[in-house]
């Protein structure tokens, strides 16, 4: 009788919905790496060479003993690197990532204002690498050792081997400079002021407060880093798409629906895309971590107030709160999007969900 009791018992919630415990286990997973990132980062930052304490201080105030024993004892720099970590993580669950040394602002009011700068550009970047290296991935993959695909391999190589610097200072020079179709650096044109802050997008901020003038403006300013930007990708992404849709049209279900006679566009369209969007949401994830993370020369050429300015001017200044803070941002980048890959993966396989 009670064993019979217990065969009645209902499943576990994360047995009776098969999703919900695969999300669970990444969701741990991503805290235990959060964790990890966290500690990573104070390490590394606390062994950069250089004096900090001269660095905050100034060379004059630096001379003065007094004055460096009290900038350390408010810093707590004379504890063990063990005692350190754990006030900075005992700071980073409120919410505070210190103080810039360069500005005197709070880190985290910084780094709410460059980092949504750098996903407009990079959110840009991917929706235009990803629908133009579809396309023609797709189409190279059709035509497979036909002209057209050796051309479109051609070219794809051509955007991963122009350097981007160089393509950013070379587009700057030709839009703007020479031919005055483009507007000049920074996000919007000296006449224009932000919008009022809802999500730190500027084209979505002027769209959601009905000014569809400073849209365009901010639309026009966005529109030669994101080429830039798109170049490189494109290119990865139209080879990587080519090779991963070749590998479905080999297999023996693309050629039943061929010899039941579908038509060429619903295959592949339906079957072939459908068949390889994992491993084209994998370097899809990957590639918007890197233009996340790597825009830090486009900025520099475009004057964008973005996470890579920010960075670069925090570790020339050595200003270790901004470096620790860009690092945490970078690392908390590539945890959600590996944490939303890793969920829309469950959802298009279900398979991976009792992985």
């Amino acid at each position: 009788m009670t064993s019979t009791d217990t065969s009645l018992k209902p499943a576990p919630p994360w047995q009776r919905w098969p999703l919900l415990g695969y999300v669970l286990r990444r969701l741990g997973t991503s805290v235990l790496l959060m964790l990890g990132v966290t500690l990573v980062t104070f390490v590394l930052t606390a062994l950069v060479p250089g004096d900090p304490i001269a660095a905050a201080l100034g060379e004059g105030a630096a001379s003065n003993p007094a004055t460096v024993a009290a900038y350390v004892e408010k810093h707590g720099l004379d504890k063990s690197i063990p005692e350190r970590y754990l006030i900075y993580l005992t700071n980073l669950l409120q919410g505070d990532l210190g103080t810039s040394i360069t500005t005197g602002r709070p880190v985290a009011t910084e780094l709410a204002t460059a980092v949504p700068a750098t996903i407009e550009i990079a959110l840009g970047a991917i929706i235009v690498s990803l629908a133009v290296g579809l396309t023609l991935g797709t189409i190279a993959a059709h035509h497979r050792g036909r002209a057209t695909d050796q051309v479109l391999r051609v070219v794809s190589l051509l955007g991963l081997s122009v350097p981007t610097f160089w393509l950013a200072i070379m587009a700057y020079h030709t839009f703007f400079l020479r031919l005055g179709v483009a507007p000049g650096a920074g996000r919007l044109d000296p006449a224009f002021t932000p919008p009022p802050t809802i999500t730190g997008l500027y084209t979505v901020d002027f769209i959601l407060n009905g000014d569809p003038v400073g849209f365009f403006d901010a639309l026009a300013h966005l529109a030669l880093p994101v080429l830039v930007l798109s170049l490189f990708t494109i290119g990865l992404l139209t080879r990587f798409i080519r090779a991963a849709v070749l590998e479905v049209l080999d297999t023996d279900y693309i050629r039943a629906a061929r010899a039941k006679g579908l038509p060429s566009r619903r295959v592949i369209v339906a079957y072939v895309l459908r068949g390889a969007s994992l491993p084209i949401l994998t370097v899809v994830g990957v590639a918007f971590g890197v233009l996340l993370s790597g825009t830090v020369l486009v900025e520099a050429v475009y004057a964008w107030p973005g996470l890579g300015t920010y960075a670069f001017n925090s570790a020339i200044n050595l200003d270790l709160p901004g470096v620790m803070g860009v690092g945490l941002v970078v690392g908390v980048i590539y945890l959600v999007i590996n944490f939303a890959v890793d969920l829309l993966y469950g959802v298009l396989d279900p398979r991976v969900r009792l992985a």
